[in-house]
């Protein structure tokens, strides 16, 4: 039967923490339509108007 690795030594606190330093979760950055004002990802096409750099690539259903 296989043995699976185990550490030998115990990871310490400081150790965990430090490895973990990078896992927080950032907030999206959103920013103003200049058309109908709502918030939305920057570089992305308004979910609500349909506009793109200041003109209408989706038609509005």
């Amino acid at each position: 039967m296989a043995k699976h690795p185990v550490p030998k030594k115990r990871a310490s606190a400081s150790r965990r923490d430090r490895r973990r330093s990078h896992h927080a979760l950032t907030a999206p950055n959103l920013v103003e339509c200049p058309e109908c004002k709502t918030m939305k990802p920057q570089h992305v096409v308004c979910p609500e108007c349909g506009s793109y750099a200041g003109r209408q690539v989706v038609e509005e259903a």
